[in-house]
Parts: C-alpha cells; structure tokens; sequence
C-alpha cells in the first residue's frame, strides 16, 4: 500500500465538472494497493496519517496533528502509483492491485479513517477526476507499507 500525503489549505475532486468532494486545511491523499494488500497495511497507515503532526504550533513547530487543528481528509484512489517504469516509455500497472481488490480496501480505508474520528471526503473510485488543492508548506510525505 502507498499513500502521497500533501498538506493543504483546501483540496478538492471533480468528476465531469461536478466537485464530488472538497475540504478546507487537512490532508490530500492519493492512495493506491498492491495484490498482497489486506487490514495489516491498512491499519497501520491509518494509524501513521491520523497521529503525523505536521501542522505548525504557535512557535512554528511541525507539532500539531490533524485533530488538533480539526482537519479533514480528501482521500483519491491511485493505481498509478504502483506505476513501472524500469523498461520502456510507457509505464506499466502489473504491479497494482485489480479493481476488484483495491476497491474494497480502498474503502475500508476511508471507513477506518473515518472511525478514527476525522471528516473524510473522497473520489469515485476508478472514476478520471481532476484534483485541485493547494499545497501547504509545501508538505508532502510518501508512505509504504
């Protein structure tokens, strides 16, 4: 499982023109699954973005988590980041999981996110959207398990 996390001020999905999910400061997630992919993975990386704290306290610190600043979670599938591109140009997807896995972990993702207690909106899955966010910091981080 791999996760683009981006620190925004606001973030948001369209599909065919209409903005299907949209939130102020929190978190962009691009969010994609390998074969192999179960609870495990999910688990821990709901654990690891919901206690991050990257958001800044009065001192400037990276020292606050998305609870403390009432964050919400803009959460887009991604198969592309399982994307190879070690032999030719263009890349190839083998190594992501098949729709019929990765939709239903992909939704008990957000599921887990949102027992965690933060307002989580999200994408279609396996939709074509265009995203728009702005990124604070910048600050991006990338997480694998």
């Amino acid at each position: 499982m791999r996760v683009v996390l981006q620190k925004v001020n606001h973030a948001q999905v369209t599909i065919d023109q209409e903005v299907v999910g949209k939130i102020g400061v929190g978190y962009m997630l691009l969010v994609g699954f390998a074969p192999e992919d179960g609870e495990e993975q999910l688990d821990y990386l709901v654990h690891k973005i919901i206690n991050v704290r990257i958001f800044e306290d009065e001192d400037g610190k990276m020292n606050l988590g998305l609870n403390d600043v009432q964050g919400a979670i803009l959460s887009v599938s991604q198969f592309t980041l399982y994307a190879d591109t070690k032999h030719g140009n263009r890349p190839g997807f083998s190594l992501a999981a098949k729709p019929d896995i990765a939709e239903p972990l992909y939704n008990l993702f957000n599921e887990k996110l949102r027992a965690a207690g933060v307002h989580v909106e999200t994408g279609h899955f396996g939709a074509e959207m265009q995203i728009e966010l702005e990124n604070d910091g910048p600050t991006t981080i990338i997480y694998e398990k």
